[in-house]
């Protein structure tokens, strides 16, 4: 299966925030689980179906930044979070989500814009038929807003 560097990408994506999730609830290391997922994921074929293809050196970009920053990121997630909700209580596939989209606005270059609509798709593929794709828009806005400021400025 043959798609764009875009499509590659977001598949990236979709794969660092499930990388994310594996290591938080397998306590499995950056290493262990990056590993498996280039061998098993990355357009891997199975019985079952194929894996998309995906863009590898942005998934350990993103998964690396996320295990580095990751500190500062919930950090800037709980600022964003109502007081009752800090990061330690919300879903952990929305935990490993919002690390890897904090990851593109803290240390990466990803236009806040993009990373945003991105994360959000990727919340709308774990949540079809949730609030969740609308909460995260919300609470990405609020950490690209405190992490890149700049980016939001008006001339």
């Amino acid at each position: 299966m043959k798609i764009d560097k875009r499509q590659m990408k977001s598949t990236s994506r979709l794969y660092a925030v499930q990388a994310l999730f594996q290591m938080e609830v397998s306590g499995q290391t950056v290493e262990a689980v990056t590993a498996e997922f280039e061998t098993h994921r990355f357009g891997a074929v199975y019985e079952e179906g194929e894996f998309a293809e995906g863009d590898v050196a942005h998934f350990r970009a993103v998964v690396g930044a996320a295990v580095n920053w990751q500190a500062k990121i919930d950090q800037l997630t709980d600022k964003a979070l109502v007081a009752a909700w800090p990061i330690d209580r919300i879903d952990p596939v929305l935990r490993a989500l919002f690390r890897a989209a904090g990851a593109e606005l803290v240390d990466m270059v990803t236009p806040p814009k993009v990373a945003i609509t991105e994360y959000v798709d990727v919340a709308k593929a774990f949540f079809p038929d949730g609030k969740e794709p609308k909460f995260v828009n919300a609470v990405l806005d609020h950490i690209a807003r405190d992490a890149r400021p700049e980016a939001f400025q008006t001339p």
